[in-house]
């Protein structure tokens, strides 16, 4: 009996390796976010965000503490199962449009929350739905369950880009609001 060993390219990348990449990069945005948090350990991003006119359906702040850690498990377990998948063209696409919206939910809490830039964030919002739906549909052309894992998050960018267009339009002077 021969044994012929798989390379890399037909098994996909070892789990350890793969986990290494998700925790890096979910990691690096979470840290990114976290650095701009509305929370007690920011008290000038916090008064700014509380002092902002907001429309009735904004989600109480515990809901957004309780919403994107699911957000982000799922992107988590959608990446690590792409990256176990046999390396391909489609693969590639789908871990690029992957590793670009992780980079995307660090990027628009700058935007949003540091910058206080509310117009680019909704404009930064929606285009995170269309990477997203492109994530989606790339993965689902890879491996099935990964792509349904970024189905919440595209959902939630919808709701999230309708809030933030609402709250730039209520806020016009968004770094005075009340002012």
């Amino acid at each position: 009996m021969t044994v012929v060993e798989k390379t890399s390219a037909e098994t996909g990348m070892s789990r350890p390796a793969a986990l290494a990449i998700v925790v890096g990069v979910l990691g690096a945005s979470a840290i990114l976010g976290r650095r701009n948090a509305p929370d007690p350990s920011h008290p000038g991003i916090r008064r700014w965000y509380k002092r902002l006119d907001k429309p009735s359906f904004t989600p109480p702040d515990a809901a957004f503490g309780a919403v994107w850690p699911i957000l982000e498990t799922g992107l988590a377990v959608g990446g690590y199962r792409l990256l176990r998948k046999p390396a391909s063209p489609a693969r590639t696409t789908a871990t690029g449009l992957w590793l670009l919206n992780t980079a995307m939910i660090g990027g628009w809490t700058e935007i949003f929350f540091r910058k206080k830039q509310l117009g680019s964030s909704a404009i930064a919002s929606g285009a995170m739905i269309a990477t997203g739906a492109a994530y989606a549909n790339a993965a689902d052309k890879v491996d099935r369950p990964a792509a349904a894992t970024a189905v919440p998050f595209v959902v939630w960018l919808g709701f999230a880009t309708i809030l933030a267009e609402r709250i730039w339009a209520r806020n016009p002077s968004p770094k005075n609001p009340g002012a």
